[in-house]
């Protein structure tokens, strides 16, 4: 059995991982969003009223399916369509996990981790077995009946096969034969139980064909039949007991055990025997089941995370969309928003609207502190979650799928550096640059600023112009005037010349009286930060000596 809700034709195993993770989930600040993923929001008549404990889980689930990125728009569509279906049946995918999650943690129970094989333990590998596939076949049941109740409530491909193969693997035949072999043997693992105030115990009856041999030895025995039957249970001492056991005794063609100690210790291994051969064909059900339950609660927990997510924007405010996969060379959106940042500090940030047609390199200046790092980390942000089939805090979204994506920016120095940042800074840089390939995302954020702007532009002009030359798809925000001059004096030849540049650049918005309003708008590079307007926020106005007034 397979869940293939991931993937249409496979399940979670040997997948391909963004080249440096670390520094996505570092520079993009995405352990803040896996963290969210797992907490659970309660609302009371469309208000946030609580927020679960995090589900640890979930948090490593979605730590580890997001820096796998997704290849074929075919790939993002066929998640995004179960997400869809599952924010609009809540209710089930929380007992999908719950439901999961229950099997998988009783299953440890049972010694999944231990690696337990019992080898040395016959009686007790068999018992491990039988419960085993109690735990299963009920698992089974319960997923059935929860599918039953929604299956005609869903529009995604993937939910609607998975029913159809959960019917057809564990069919209702199936069942019932799963069902008998488990009640067959349920006298090896349940003594008794009570029933209206009286005891049952669960007794044996396993029919042999055979004859007795000398020394009362039993041949060419042949099983019949086996079953476990509820007798009341009643005192050995009282006189029904003893009726009972005498009756059988004078049984035709049937003997008591009991009642004839030389072959006693035959017929408890002919027990034995009989619950490892029966509990052989339980071995089949569990290897069928096994790696699918693993599977269906990792899955399982991914979406829940989604969710939850989801849960999260409605909390703040923010508008969520499913992204729109189109040609690489062109991303465009509305309202996109930081949605990191607005987790982190619960508000619902300013949102951009950009549409960048044939662009290869996009060149962001402006005001210090206005926008343009948060600008960079929503669309980076954007990317990694359109491509692990997740929605996007904006209004609409659409880009093409880069399944390497680099970000590069600025570290502040720690006692763990053994170089100058300069040099750190290179180094990384030229990793990224060995790892490149066609389809790769490379966002940098004021690199290079950790020398003098003279050198950081000519470094800067270097790597970013030869990067674009070869094809690369870069969004960089810098402080480094001269390149982005130098860059625009280059593009607007090139414009004049062919009609065509595959340049812009991105200005981060501040009106007359200073006020930053975080908005990117497309712009000539602005010969300033303005670093005097923090200068006057921080110190003060100042007078032709520098005094404060």
């Amino acid at each position: 059995m397979n869940a293939f809700l991931l993937y249409s034709d496979r399940e979670w195993t040997g997948v391909r991982k963004y080249f440096d993770a670390k520094s996505i989930v570092r520079d993009l600040g995405l352990k803040t969003l896996y963290m969210n993923a797992g907490k659970d929001v309660v609302f009371e008549n469309g208000v946030a009223k609580k927020i679960k404990e995090q589900d640890a889980f979930i948090t490593d689930t979605m730590s580890r399916v997001m820096v796998a990125p997704l290849e074929t728009k075919e790939e993002i569509v066929y998640r995004q369509r179960i997400l869809k279906d599952c924010l609009n049946n809540e209710d089930f995918i929380g007992e999908l996990y719950k439901l999961a999650n229950t099997i998988v943690v009783e299953w440890d129970k049972l010694g999944r981790k231990s690696g337990y094989t019992g080898k040395t333990d016959v009686a007790g590998f068999a018992v491990m077995r039988i419960h085993l596939t109690e735990l299963f076949a009920d698992g089974l049941k319960k997923l059935k009946k929860l599918f039953r109740g929604h299956m005609v409530l869903f529009e995604s491909e993937g939910l609607k096969a998975f029913g159809t193969r959960l019917k057809e693997e564990f069919s209702d035949e199936y069942e019932k034969k799963i069902d008998k072999l488990i009640h067959d043997v349920s006298f090896y693992v349940s003594e008794s139980e009570e029933r209206d105030g009286n005891i049952y115990l669960h007794m044996p009856r396993i029919v042999l064909r055979g004859k007795l041999g000398a020394g009362l030895k039993f041949e060419k025995v042949v099983l019949k039949d086996v079953s476990s039957d509820l007798i009341r249970y009643r005192n050995p001492k009282s006189t029904i007991a003893k009726i009972v056991a005498f009756k059988n005794s004078l049984t035709a063609n049937s003997f008591s055990a009991k009642m004839t100690p030389g072959i006693e210790k035959q017929v408890v291994e002919f027990e034995q025997s009989t619950v490892n051969y029966m509990v052989s064909f339980m071995g089949k059900f569990i290897d069928s089941f096994s790696g699918f339950f693993d599977q269906l609660l990792f899955q399982a927990a991914f979406y829940r995370g989604a969710v939850n997510l989801s849960s999260h924007m409605k909390r703040i405010g923010i508008d969520y969309c499913f992204p729109v996969v189109c040609d690489k060379h062109d991303i465009a959106f509305s309202e996109l928003k930081e949605f990191v940042m607005c987790m982190e500090q619960r508000v619902n940030a300013v949102g951009n609207t950009c549409n960048i047609q044939k662009k290869n390199l996009v060149i962001i200046t402006g005001a210090n502190q206005g926008g343009k790092s948060t600008f960079l980390r929503s669309v980076g942000i954007a990317q990694i979650m359109m491509q692990a089939g997740l929605q996007v805090a904006a209004e609409t979204f659409s880009s093409g799928i880069f399944t390497s994506v680099f970000t590069h920016f600025t570290r502040r120095e720690d006692s763990a550096m053994n170089s100058g940042r300069l040099e750190e800074e290179l180094g990384r840089m030229n990793t990224i640059i060995d790892n490149l390939d066609d389809d790769s995302l490379v966002l940098l954020n004021e690199s290079f600023a950790t020398t003098t702007e003279i050198d950081g532009s000519i470094i800067a002009y270097d790597i970013i112009k030869a990067l674009n030359e070869a094809g690369v798809k870069i969004i960089t925000v810098t402080h480094l005037l001269s390149f982005a001059r130098k860059m625009y004096a280059e593009s607007e030849e090139v414009l004049k010349s062919t009609g065509h540049t595959d340049i812009t650049f991105f200005c981060a918005e501040r009106k007359d009286d200073g006020e930053r309003t975080f908005k990117m708008i497309q712009s000539v590079p602005e010969l300033t930060s303005f670093g005097l307007d923090l200068y006057k926020e921080v110190i003060g106005e100042p007078d032709l000596y520098g005094e404060k007034l």
